[in-house]
């Protein structure tokens, strides 16, 4: 497997910042958001409706390492988490996680023996169809895979101590909007129920060496957060990026 330099940067302690991808699944998105300077690129299987070909075709078409293609799947089953991983993808998050259990399973289904049980398969996508020696691509392919857990419903949260206790988990990612909605505090982002969840990821991560992660729709958030502690942070998705741009533009050519 290629080297991971997200993953090298904030399991060092450093700073990533990249992008979510739900609408425009072209051949050039990987290239613009390379282009643009994102890290890396969360390609989403929860709420888009994109299947694994979509996937496989986004992946292979991300200037890797350059972008680091995430997979965010839509549920942590095996077939999910081997399958992206095969097609070349370079992390996986799992959303809606609430248990230690869950956390294991997905390690389990990313890893190669003896940490995991994922099934073999060489020379394919993952190795970029190169030939190498099985032990070196079970060692850098069970390194590499970067593995997020997203922590974004009240039982998540009550259980938050026991999921980041979990070997080979590396990033808790807060899921903000459906915390918010579990915790029955829609869009309530400024809640201090909601903030103190947040301080309490952040203080887990510290405790725990995890990465804490979090998606941010505006550079005024974006800058809170890195302020706050996150070093795995997400800049919108390409749908909102897109149409807030449009938006000012043609607000502003109507303007008097």
């Amino acid at each position: 497997m290629l080297s991971n330099p997200v993953k090298q940067t904030v399991k060092s302690g450093g700073l990533a910042i990249g992008t979510m991808m739900f609408e425009f699944n072209t051949t050039g998105i990987g290239r613009i958001a390379a282009n643009a300077g994102a890290e890396f690129a969360v390609y989403d299987m929860e709420h888009t409706g994109w299947e694994l070909e979509t996937i496989r075709m986004l992946i292979a078409t991300t200037p890797r390492p350059g972008l680091v293609p995430i997979v965010r799947i839509p549920t942590t089953q095996y077939h999910f988490v081997s399958r992206v991983l095969d097609m070349g993808a370079m992390g996986v998050m799992a959303p809606m996680v609430e248990s230690a259990d869950e956390a294991r399973l997905l390690v389990q289904s990313a890893k190669y023996p003896p940490t995991g049980r994922r099934g073999a398969a060489f020379g394919i996508a993952h190795d970029d169809y190169g030939i190498g020696t099985i032990p070196e691509v079970v060692r850098s392919s069970n390194a590499e895979s970067l593995l997020i857990v997203q922590i974004e419903t009240a039982k998540g949260l009550q259980n938050l101590d026991e999921i980041a206790t979990v070997p080979e988990i590396d990033v808790l990612w807060i899921g903000l909007y459906d915390l918010a909605n579990s915790l029955g505090l829609p869009g309530q982002m400024d809640h201090p129920q909601i903030q103190a969840a947040i301080d309490r990821v952040l203080a887990v991560c510290r405790a725990q060496n995890k990465v804490p992660a979090v998606l941010v729709t505006s550079i005024d958030e974006g800058r809170a957060q890195l302020a706050r502690g996150f070093r795995l942070v997400a800049f919108g998705g390409d749908v909102w990026i897109y149409q807030t741009a449009l938006k000012a533009g043609l607000a502003a050519l109507r303007a008097p």
